[in-house]
């Protein structure tokens, strides 16, 4: 089964400093999004407007990634780490027992960023956050892992849940193959580009909820950059 979810159609918010669609939250009982893809809690597209942002804030028991699609936020939190993630870049924070951080765009134009919340598979443990640039991929049209729980991943950044986040960057006509085996889920989310995918069509930051299939095959329709979270 593949549910295209149109970027059109998920709930939105215009707070002015922030525009957000959420494919998926579980931030409130008003919230008109789905609550959960398996252990995926939220996905947000959020454009944050210049000199504004997400002041400190707390969070627990949660595993926090950030996709840098356009600009560039920049991150502080309680426990000392600052960092400024840039376009092309990801950064994980595991919350544990517990952290408050804050991201703010300081740059002169908006920021696009993909926010993704999925739960660990225990609770507690100490705080930590990590930023990095996109691995490269070893060759054009794979996956690579941004964020993961496998060893085998090494070049990911690692989170505390049984998920592994991928990106892929697509040249037009090209295909790629996924292998999902049940009972594992998949969400795949197009940053930019047209792609089909076991041929339903799914354009840019439309949703694409997976289950019930062994095989995704992700063809480009256009130039495409795929953002899949794999999780149970």
């Amino acid at each position: 089964m593949i549910e295209r979810r149109p970027f059109a159609q998920l709930p939105s918010e215009d707070l002015g400093w922030l525009k957000a669609r959420r494919h998926l939250s579980c931030v409130g009982l008003n919230d008109l999004a789905p609550t959960g893809w398996g252990a995926l809690r939220v996905w947000s597209d959020h454009e944050i407007a210049p000199n504004s942002g997400f002041a400190l804030h707390a969070h627990a028991n949660i595993e926090i990634i950030t996709y840098v699609r356009e600009g560039a936020v920049t991150h502080r939190d309680s426990l000392g780490n600052k960092g400024r993630i840039e376009a092309g870049s990801v950064q994980v924070v595991s919350a544990g027992t517990g952290i408050r951080h804050a991201e703010y765009n300081l740059e002169q134009e908006p920021a696009r960023i993909f926010q993704i919340w999925v739960a660990p598979t225990s609770r507690g443990g100490s705080p930590a956050w990590g930023a990095q640039e996109c691995p490269k991929a070893e060759r054009p049209g794979c996956f690579v892992a941004l964020a993961s729980c496998f060893d085998s991943d090494h070049e990911a950044l690692p989170i505390r849940a049984c998920a592994r986040v991928l990106n892929a960057k697509l040249k037009a006509r090209e295909s790629i193959e996924y292998v999902l085996r049940e009972p594992r889920l998949a969400y795949l989310v197009p940053s930019s580009g047209v792609v089909d995918v076991n041929d339903v069509r799914i354009h840019t930051c439309d949703g694409a909820a997976i289950k019930d299939i062994d095989i995704v095959t992700i063809t480009a329709i256009e130039d495409a950059d795929l953002v899949l979270v794999d999780v149970l």
